[in-house]
């Protein structure tokens, strides 16, 4: 009764087209969760995101909830879960991915969840990682355990937007570390980020994992652009 009522004054919205929520409804509309183009690719191994890695990086899956394009509803909820102080809603989305993964049986294919890690000035500016939000919504529902200190950047980076594809990959090469080896040792791992682009970031991520000592390793993540 008391949420209801606060509504009335203090609407909730939706993280993707700004509309107010209603009853029933969380972080996203039911409209939107219906519209939002989703990529569906855990149901196709021989898909766009994939061929981003063909030759580069062996990955078991190569995973993306939504297809992202700039200036859509999917890049206006990335914007609000990195930049709006909204780590719930990177959860939601990993719980609202994995109850559909479930039915894929990927949780069988993995013994440890590991989200692309911010620098350490960044996280403390940011105060939260948003893959890690991502991540943990995955684990929880698929019963993977997540670790946010497997893997650490080691270089403060530029922002990748707009760098050209070469420029992304000399960006983040080799600025990331395993710091305790022995905790991804032999292990199948799930690599999350929150957007693939030119899978630059997700590449080096999966090289220096691969490089460690695990023992394969796949990626998901919240959207990926064509």
């Amino acid at each position: 009764m008391l949420s209801d009522f606060i509504s009335l004054f203090f609407p909730k919205y939706c993280m993707a087209c700004n509309n107010s929520l209603v009853k029933g409804e969380k972080m996203i509309c039911l409209r939107c969760d219906y519209e939002l183009p989703k990529t569906s690719n855990h149901l196709d191994t021989n898909d766009y995101i994939a061929a981003k890695f063909y030759g580069k990086v062996q990955l078991e899956h190569a995973l993306a909830y939504y297809k992202f394009s700039k200036s859509g509803r999917v890049q206006r909820i990335l914007h609000r879960l990195k930049y709006h102080n909204k780590p719930e809603l990177g959860r939601f989305i990993g719980q609202k991915y994995a109850a559909e993964l479930l039915n894929s049986g990927i949780q069988t294919c993995y013994d440890l969840i590991v989200p692309v890690p911010l620098h350490k000035a960044k996280l403390k500016s940011r105060g939260y990682n948003q893959s890690t939000e991502f991540a943990l919504g995955l684990g929880e529902v698929l019963n993977i355990p997540v670790s946010g200190h497997a893997m650490r950047r080691t270089v403060s980076t530029a922002t990748q937007t707009r760098k050209s594809r070469m420029e992304r990959w000399h960006n983040v090469d080799n600025i990331f570390e395993v710091p305790m080896p022995n905790e991804i040792f032999e292990k199948r791992v799930l690599l999350v980020d929150d957007v693939i682009t030119t899978g630059a970031t997700i590449e080096s991520c999966a090289q220096v994992l691969l490089d460690s000592g695990c023992q394969k390793v796949g990626v998901a993540a919240i959207a990926a652009a064509k």
